[in-house]
């Protein structure tokens, strides 16, 4: 009986020496992917998809070679809409 007393109070007296855990908040800075809105670049209309087998060498060289400046125009307002993204 009186070990049973003896254990009782050690365990009673264990219980005593513990806090309630504190709460503690962190703020963890987490990235969120965010859509990119940019405005539709247009397919202008292509200079070289009018060429006909009938026209001369000269129509077709400057229809191609103002087709290439329309494509170089074009990419660089892509690589902006892509740019404006990152």
């Amino acid at each position: 009986m009186r070990m049973l007393l003896i254990l009782c109070a050690l365990a009673l007296a264990g219980c005593g020496g513990r806090t309630e855990p504190q709460v503690q908040y962190v703020r963890v800075e987490v990235p969120v992917q965010v859509p990119c809105r940019t405005p539709e670049v247009d397919v202008p209309p292509w200079a070289a998809a009018g060429i006909r087998k009938t026209d001369s060498l000269e129509v077709k060289v400057r229809a191609l070679l103002a087709e290439r400046r329309q494509r170089i125009g074009y990419e660089k307002q892509l690589e902006a809409s892509v740019a404006a993204c990152k």
